[in-house]
């Protein structure tokens, strides 16, 4: 017992545990790795097991490692004989062993993601089906679930028969099967599925493992599935009833739902094993007292909960602020802004921060705020919003069309989306270029007299005509607009929207931000056209590609942190539709129940210093939309938090762009001239703003049936307004764009006499 000392009671309960299945549920911060790796290493010091007799399951092999580490260092023996590793890969070392029991030679080859979707698109082409409607990453996601919940092929077809395209599903699932068996290969899922079967089928291979391993522990319980939970329970069953199964994890946690994790599995611990005992781990040792109470306080609305209350040592600690801002862009300079005070006055690193999101593409707002005030980042778990994929594309487009001339944005296009233009089509198109000194763009007009086949011929001049109509575009349309126009024009919208898989749709987000980042440029600057719009998102994507500093600030969505811990957390986008992302209309308890433990783990990041915003306008789909604050914040004990008046980083902001341009009011109460290319709408919401041009329409100077003329939209007629708050939107019928929501005192607009 001497090596549990340094234990606290609760802990050290758990970990000294004897016989018996026990449910250990360790709230955030309360030290459950701790509790895990000083159990293996008291088993093994008071010679409760040997290290080939424990068995302990983690997710991650991260996770794995760092348990094998922190064992090696309380027991003098070696950790090498011991199992410890991810469900994966201890199912491939019970396959390995055994495989051929159940129709497999053991020497399977195990295909990745990339191995899937190249023999599921193989699938498709045989069975001669569209691959525009059969996209493969679907496919793959339905497969994947079909599997999980153990439902084969057929059983699959049978249930969705009355369904044309299911049954055509159902067929590339088959194929799929028939084609891994071929090559002797698993998939991901299948190394659980089949470790499963062969201990199902085969009972002295059952009985083997039940006997070798005298003690099972598996961390993170609250996020098994269906097939790791039945893993779990065939391994523990002993002879005799005797199951030594040791959980660990925390029901409030649970954020994996949408891929397959089952909180019922930890709710229904004491149920599936008899007689189980259960401990919770409550004294945290993370976080103040203040963002426990803000954590227990939101969670406690959840009813599908064990019940627990996090409690600290530590004092009180600072209030929780919450700031409401008028949109993404103030959120941006706030976060960066409160960065920088945190670093001057309290000499937080900047490698001690982090802010969360509920999406990826919340972050181009974020990272061009960051840039903008020159403090270091990185993403974790996506790349920098202008490095992505469908951002390059676009942009690649845009580059094409604003000069032909760019033989890297063709080349990186021609064939995205799929337009039947192949390497050997390019090949010939870049030696005519070469040969005659022009451009591949020019050379495409010649493709009727390379010797192309006919297909490609006409491929080719498909790609020019499209290009050549988007360049016609580019002279008459605002650049937002434009952009949509590629979007859509291109075919790239519906290529990303067949694929309706987590990762397809975070993509068209992406997108959807993109076009948001045209509109705020476009309201911001008044030189904006494509050529500026070019010019502004090469300067970001440049500071992007510098040297990466280790102190940086940490952005990342709130599944990515899950396990981590900082100093200062930033929790941002607390609005209905964000956080939680189901709409009230759409939800259902349990889907606001896994954002409400989202936003548990989210608050549990934090250490000292906890900041939440949240914007009343902000930037969607080119858009602006009017958001209302998240209901979350209300759970917020109010003795945890102080709300800050959202004007006071405004006042700050005007008086940094005056040291910057000597365009704003002084501290004296004077003004001087705003520099030409800064917008008067780029300052909307601020009091200490004096335009020197024309006012913005307010709202008692409009009225229904007046005419009005928008800079980018042209003449349209007012048809109704509405009240938002404190805000007043106009509906406008436009001439030739239709009709459109402006938000009054925002747009730029003026009244026709």
């Amino acid at each position: 017992m001497e090596l549990l000392n340094t234990l606290n009671e609760k802990q050290r309960e758990a970990a000294a545990h004897d016989k018996g299945p026990i449910l250990v549920i360790a709230g955030a911060g309360t030290g459950k790795t701790r509790v895990l790796t000083h159990r293996i290493a008291n088993l093994i010091g008071t010679n409760k097991a040997m290290p080939w007799e424990i068995l302990a399951i983690t997710f991650t092999n991260k996770a794995a490692n760092e348990m094998k580490e922190r064992i090696s260092q309380l027991i003098d023996y070696s950790v090498d004989k011991m199992w410890i590793g991810t469900f994966h890969s201890i199912c491939v070392r019970i396959l390995r062993r055994d495989i051929d029991r159940i129709g497999y030679d053991r020497n399977f080859i195990i295909y990745d993601t990339s191995d899937q979707k190249t023999l599921i698109k193989d699938c498709i082409k045989e069975l001669d089906l569209d691959v525009k409607k059969y996209n493969s990453n679907v496919i793959k996601s339905i497969i994947s679930n079909e599997k999980n919940n153990r439902v084969n092929p057929d059983k699959f077809t049978s249930e969705h028969y009355g369904s044309f395209y299911h049954r055509n599903v159902g067929d590339v699932y088959a194929l799929y099967e028939k084609k891994l068996k071929l090559a002797n290969a698993l998939d991901f899922d299948d190394l659980l599925i089949k470790a499963l079967e062969l201990l199902e089928r085969e009972q002295d291979v059952r009985d083997s493992y039940q006997e070798r391993f005298k003690y099972i522990l598996v961390d993170e319980y609250q996020d098994t599935n269906n097939i790791q939970y039945n893993l779990v329970k065939i391994l523990g069953k002993k002879k005799g009833g005797e199951n030594n199964v040791f959980v660990v994890g925390d029901d409030d946690q649970s954020i994996y739902g949408w891929r397959g994790a089952d909180i019922t599995n930890i709710l229904n611990f004491e149920n599936d094993f008899e007689g189980a005992k259960t401990v919770k781990l409550e004294k945290n040792y993370r976080s103040t007292n203040v963002i426990l109470s803000a954590a227990n306080g939101v969670i406690k609305n959840n009813s599908q909960r064990k019940g627990k209350n996090l409690y600290t040592d530590f004092q009180d600690g600072n209030l929780i602020r919450i700031f409401e801002m008028d949109n993404e862009k103030d959120e941006a300079f706030t976060v960066a802004s409160l960065m920088k005070k945190e670093n001057r006055d309290n000499h937080v690193e900047y490698s001690d921060m982090a802010v969360l999101y509920r999406t990826n593409a919340q972050s181009r707002a974020l990272e061009e705020g960051l840039i903008r005030e020159g403090i270091p980042y990185k993403i974790v778990g996506g790349q920098k919003f202008y490095e992505r994929k469908e951002i390059k594309d676009l942009v690649a487009y845009l580059m094409l069309i604003y000069n032909q001339k760019d033989g890297l944005s063709l080349d990186r296009i021609i064939n995205v989306p799929k337009r039947k233009i192949g390497a050997r089509t390019i090949e010939i198109l870049t030696e005519c270029a070469n040969e005659n000194g022009i451009s591949m763009f020019e050379a495409c007009f010649e493709a009727s007299e390379l010797g192309l086949t006919p297909s490609a011929s006409k491929s080719i001049g498909d790609f020019v005509s499209m290009m050549e109509m988007l360049m016609i575009k580019k002279e008459v349309m605002p650049v937002s607009e434009f952009i949509q126009a590629v979007w859509e024009d291109t075919g790239y919208k519906n290529m990303l929207m067949e694929d309706d898989t987590i990762e397809g749709r975070s993509r068209v987000d992406n997108v959807d931000e993109f076009l948001s980042a045209a509109k705020d440029f476009e309201e911001r600057y008044e030189e904006n056209t494509l050529e500026d719009f070019l010019a502004h998102i090469s300067l970001l994507a440049d500071v992007d590609k510098t040297e990466e500093k280790v102190d940086c600030v940490t952005l990342m969505t709130v599944h990515a942190a899950k396990g981590l811990e900082y100093d200062t957390v930033f929790i941002t986008g607390l609005e209905e539709g964000i956080f939680p992302i189901i709409h009230q209309d759409e939800e259902s308890d349990d889907d606001i129940e896994e954002e409400r433990r989202l936003f548990y783990v989210a608050i549990t990041r934090a250490k000292r210093m906890l900041y939440i915003t949240h914007a009343n306008d902000r930037m969607r789909f080119g858009n602006h939309e009017m958001k209302s604050k998240s209901r979350f914040l209300k759970e917020i004990p109010k003795e945890c938090i102080e709300e800050e008046n959202p004007l006071a980083f405004a006042a700050k902001k005007l008086e940094m762009m005056d040291e910057a341009f000597g365009g704003f009011r002084s501290s004296d109460g004077s003004t001087r001239k705003k520099p030409s290319f800064v917008k008067d709408t780029f300052f909307k919401g601020s009091s200490t703003y004096e335009e020197d041009k024309k006012p913005r329409l307010k709202s008692d100077s409009i009225e229904a049936g007046d005419r009005i003329m928008h800079k980018a939209w042209g003449e349209g007629t007012v048809v109704q307004l509405k009240k938002d708050g404190s805000t007043t939107i106009a509906v406008i019928a436009f001439e030739n764009k239709g009709i459109k929501n402006v938000i009054l005192g925002y747009a730029p607009i003026e009244k026709i006499q």
